[in-house]
């Protein structure tokens, strides 16, 4: 894992350590800004976002991969945000049953969250990542200069996954530097991936914090709301939900919104977003088995909770009218 300024010039250098002779690069980036692999290679166009995340582009990869003729020795490299390393990933894993992928995220969300953790995936109609595999990158080379190329609203998706780490172990990292907050995340995910790679134990559900709701609120706004944003009203709702379970004191509930807020991101739901639908999307989370499945605050730090098995919306759930940069759920 490389962090820091100028770090895609050692594409080449990650590429040779893995022994490919060729590569693919899936790019959604102009070609001033995907790096030399180093080795003959093909580049394919990618284009980030969540409707493009979908199994019919995972098939057009592995298409071209198996035209170029990439062997199970060669190396894919995926250089993109979070939907790019995501399909790209999961290309990886599924042509020859596995051939070695790079990643050099592009995006702050894929740089803190998304390309690290070995999670390919793509999405149903149906629900956000329902299809998908585990696939370890072979090295992630997180460039912050991508970053100056962001728009606001693209630095603010990446905001709301920092600030789901400050409840799940990563520190507060309000007022720190990007490359400190992304050090911070990664650092924090690595040793709950490390603990429980593929999500048996329950330790690497703590990632989850705020996603049940962030999820069914991606799909049932037809993902207008970044993930993100989405991410940080479900923060701001497990918040209330512990806090209604008595699981955490009020001031704790504050300081999700606060957290946030500081962030300049929205805790409400958004204006015209039907409940009712969003619990049954909820329920078809990959986390829930019998019903609704959140990880939530407590005294002893962020644990999985309980099924929530009831068919109506949780008592503390926000109906508020319009969402608001800084308004408290």
């Amino acid at each position: 894992m490389l962090i820091g300024p100028g770090v895609r010039h050692r594409l080449a250098e990650q590429v040779a350590r893995t022994g490919a002779r060729r590569a693919v690069v899936v790019s959604a980036r102009p070609a001033g800004w995907t790096p030399d692999p180093g080795v003959p290679h093909l580049v394919l166009s990618a284009e980030d976002g969540e409707a493009g995340k979908t199994l019919s582009v995972v098939e057009r990869y592995c298409r071209r991969f198996a035209q170029f003729g990439l062997s199970r020795t060669d190396v894919v490299v995926a250089v993109g945000g979070g939907s790019t390393t995501d399909t790209a990933g999961l290309a990886a894993a599924l042509y020859h049953r596995g051939v070695p992928v790079i990643h050099l995220p592009t995006t702050l969300l894929a740089q803190v969250d998304a390309s690290v953790g070995g999670k390919t995936g793509a999405n149903l109609p149906e629900g956000k990542n329902l299809v998908g595999a585990y696939w370890q990158p072979r090295a992630v080379l997180c460039d912050t200069d991508y970053l100056a190329t962001l728009s606001a609203a693209e630095l603010r998706s990446g905001y709301g996954e920092i600030a789901r780490c400050h409840f799940i172990g990563a520190g507060d990292l309000r007022g720190r530097s990007h490359t400190e907050q992304i050090a911070a995340s990664v650092r924090r995910k690595a040793e709950l991936v490390s603990a429980d790679e593929r999500e048996s134990s329950g330790r690497r559900h703590l990632l989850n914090y705020g996603h049940t709701l962030g999820h069914a609120l991606e799909v049932g706004t037809g993902f207008t709301l970044r993930h993100g944003e989405a991410v940080a009203i479900g923060t701001v709702f497990a918040g209330r939900l512990a806090g209604h379970l008595g699981r955490i004191t009020p001031e704790r509930v504050a300081e999700h919104a606060e957290v946030v807020a500081h962030y300049g991101l929205s805790g409400r739901l958004p204006s015209g977003v039907d409940p009712a639908a969003l619990l049954a999307l909820m329920r078809r989370d990959k986390k829930a088995t019998t019903g609704l499945t959140f990880v939530l605050d407590g005294p002893r730090g962020a644990r999985r909770s309980p099924t929530y098995p009831s068919p109506r919306s949780p008592p503390c759930w926000p109906r508020c009218r319009a969402p608001s940069p800084r308004a408290e759920v």
